[in-house]
């Protein structure tokens, strides 16, 4: 069998990696067809397909993770094979042996492969068996919370709790305190029931500044395995990657060669087959003491580095394996290229309390997109304009990869990148991986698995910048102006300038909220054109707005011009700079006083910091707790948020049940402090409590 035999192949997955497996079926003229729940009827991938099928509702387990509507589409379009993508079903065993049985090839490993490196206690045991070094942890499966507790104190603190039943971050948790052990392993099990469909944990030791180094595997069905080099992912928030490089500024040519060999042993172990993943968790200050830690049966979110540095199509080869191809290439031959660098645009904002920084996920309409290109850049997207992005699905929406002959040139490629792109509707990501991407440890190469987490408050900038507030006051100002007449005429007490007949022209104010900070006031005096603007208690400052295209503005800003992006939304508009984005809403504080009538008693309102669903709730109207006590958990995107109480105190307010839709900012409850008006105790507010 060759390539030739698959005339259609079906992409079981959505978003951004449905699109760049199409674009390679495109290019081996195979035809694709898309599959897509009802909040993806108006997909990118949907719409570059040469055929979708529609599969059930939003819910991923009536839609993307259902085996049989699957199947049925793939039958009814004439597929001869399907390619999972990664996530949802790309790494179920079951899937793969569904698809086989139905008599289509499976783009993926064998199912018993799948099967046994899903399983990571099995996967441990077997590599370990294969000479390759495993990280201490618990041996067994199915233990109980009090079997698990028990290992991770045998190990020794501190411990980190894993899913064995799958990967991504999703509910891994690192735990110091030996206090805390139940209730994380209770969130542990919570978060990978409801990501994988199984709560079995395995507990494992936690090396500190660790570096997580990955090795790229490639294997046919005719005995050839080969390793395409390494990848450096120690950048991550909440154990998620978010920024990848191919090499690794660690490793020596010895020790990547090594690791490279340990891989191909792994692969080699459980009878792999196509593009697959090993994972390796390594001491920064010792990198020969690299330990297995898992192994990914799928194609990796960051493969682009690898395919960027060794000029292979991995999509093309696992086509061409699962087809029966042999690799017509040896080790000998691989070659790396230059320095590739990859960072993963995601529907989240980031909040500072307290010195620490939480990522939640955000949802909305994209409402203007332009994404960077050029030499050496790629950029891996799910995006148009009019994309609705909710929190049903994973918050990455697009990859922006980059190539440069050095790290340090590539580097510097993929921070211009970063500023080109603009994402207006929904908050990303964007500018907080430029400013990582600056970091002084980031450029030396002197990385670890907790330097984001660590250092994350000091990337972000502590305030909204005034001639942000400006412009959104100045584009607010300007649709208030009313046409010339035909005469050139204007009456001046129709424009909004603040003209007075003989007297000084007064003050218009625009009031304007940044979700997550307090409102502003802006006072304009003038035109849009030409005015004078005082934003909050600051001095006046001279500006001049003009536009000079669609959805394009440029500021004068006290003799300096700034450029924006700027779209109209509900109830404000949003700007957007140098790959950064607001959402300036317009605010109302005669109604924002109504709506806070709780808080004016001194009860202290709790709202939701993200839109999800409320999953947990502890507490009820009437109970008296203590500061810092949980009393709630949102859910978005698979991710949990716990609210907690601020201060010690009496539930006064309840507004949600578990299974509630919220919205950010949403009121969830009211907790009334001890003391009306003061922390019980001269308690400081609890860092992380949701306000």
């Amino acid at each position: 069998m060759s390539i030739k035999a698959f005339d259609t192949v079906l992409v079981a997955n959505r978003g951004e990696i449905a699109v760049r497996v199409i674009r390679t079926l495109r290019r081996l003229g195979v035809r694709s067809v898309a599959v897509f729940s009802d909040a993806d009827a108006d997909a990118r991938h949907v719409r570059e397909a040469d055929t979708a099928v529609r599969i059930g509702p939003a819910p991923a387990a009536e839609s993307y993770l259902s085996i049989e509507r699957l199947l049925a589409a793939a039958e009814r379009t004439g597929a001869q094979a399907v390619h999972p993508g990664y996530g949802f079903l790309a790494e179920n065993a079951a899937f793969a042996r569904a698809v086989e049985a139905a008599g289509m090839v499976f783009v993926g490993p064998p199912a018993d492969a799948i099967e046994l490196m899903g399983d990571k206690i099995r996967a441990k045991e077997t590599v370990r068996a294969a000479g390759v070094p495993v990280v201490p942890g618990s041996s067994g499966s199915g233990l109980t919370d009090a079997e698990l507790a028990a290992a991770a104190l045998e190990i020794g603190m501190p411990v980190l709790l894993k899913p064995s039943a799958g990967g991504g971050g999703k509910g891994m948790r690192l735990v110091r305190d030996e206090a805390l052990l139940a209730d994380e392993i209770a969130a542990a099990r919570r978060e990978a029931r409801g990501a994988f469909g199984d709560d079995t944990l395995l507990v494992e030791r936690w090396i500190d500044r660790p570096r997580h180094i990955e090795i790229q595997v490639l294997a046919d069905g005719h005995g050839t395995v080969v390793h395409l080099g390494e990848r450096e992912c120690s950048l991550q928030r909440r154990h998620q990657k978010i920024v990848e490089e191919a090499p690794s500024p660690l490793l020596d040519p010895a020790t990547r060669a090594a690791m490279g060999e340990a891989a191909v042993r792994a692969a080699r172990s459980c009878g792999y087959r196509g593009a697959g993943t090993v994972e390796f968790i390594v001491p920064g200050g010792d990198p020969g003491a690299y330990c297995f830690m898992e192994m990914n049966t799928r194609l990796q979110v960051e493969h682009p580095v690898t395919e960027l540095i060794t000029g292979l199509d991995l999509v093309e080869w696992q086509l061409r394996v699962a087809a029966g191809e042999p690799l017509p290439f040896g080790q000998e031959d691989i070659v790396l290229d230059g320095h590739a660098v990859e960072a993963r645009i995601c529907a989240e904002s980031a909040r500072a309390t307290g010195g620490r920084v939480d990522f939640l996920p955000s949802a909305g309409t994209v409402h203007l997109l332009s994404e960077p290109s050029g030499e050496g850049v790629r950029v891996d997207s799910g995006l148009t304009e009019g994309t609705e992005v909710g929190t049903v699905y994973d918050p990455m929406l697009a990859k922006v990869i980059v190539h440069g002959p050095d790290r340090s040139s590539a580097l510097r490629r993929l921070r211009s990148a970063l500023a080109e792109t603009t994402v207006l509707g929904v908050e990303t990501n964007t500018s907080f991986l430029r400013a990582l991407l600056a970091h002084p440890d980031v450029v030396s190469g002197n990385l670890d698995t907790g330097l984001v987490d660590r250092d994350a408050a000091s990337l972000l900038p502590p305030e909204v910048p005034g001639e942000v507030y400006a412009a959104a006051a100045l584009l607010r100002h300007a649709d208030l102006e009313p046409e010339a007449s035909p005469t050139g005429w204007t009456d001046p007490f129709s424009a909004p300038t603040g003209w007075r007949l003989g007297g000084e022209p007064a003050w218009t104010v625009h009031h304007l909220r940044v979700p997550g900070r307090e409102p502003v006031a802006v006072r304009v005096r003038g035109r849009a054109g030409g005015a004078e603007v005082r934003v909050g208690d600051a001095p006046p400052v001279r500006a001049a707005l003009r536009t000079d295209a669609p959805g394009r503005a440029l500021l004068e800003w006290d003799g300096v011009v700034h450029v924006f992006a700027h779209a109209r939304a509900d109830g404000g508009r949003w700007l957007g700079r140098d790959g950064a984005g607001w959402h300036l809403a317009d605010h109302d504080p005669v109604e924002a006083s109504l709506r806070g009538g709780a808080g004016a008693h001194g009860a202290d309102t709790l709202t939701a910091p993200m839109p999800g669903t409320v999953t947990v709730v502890k507490a009820a109207v009437g109970d008296v707790v203590t500061a810092g006590q949980s009393l709630l958990v949102v859910e978005a995107m698979k991710m949990e948020h716990v609210i907690a109480a601020p201060y010690d105190g009496t539930v006064v307010e309840l507004d949600v049940t578990p299974g509630s839709t919220v919205a950010m900012d949403q009121v969830l409850a009211v907790v009334e402090p001890k003391e009306p008006g003061t922390p019980a105790d001269g308690a400081e507010p609890v860092e992380g409590a949701a306000r």
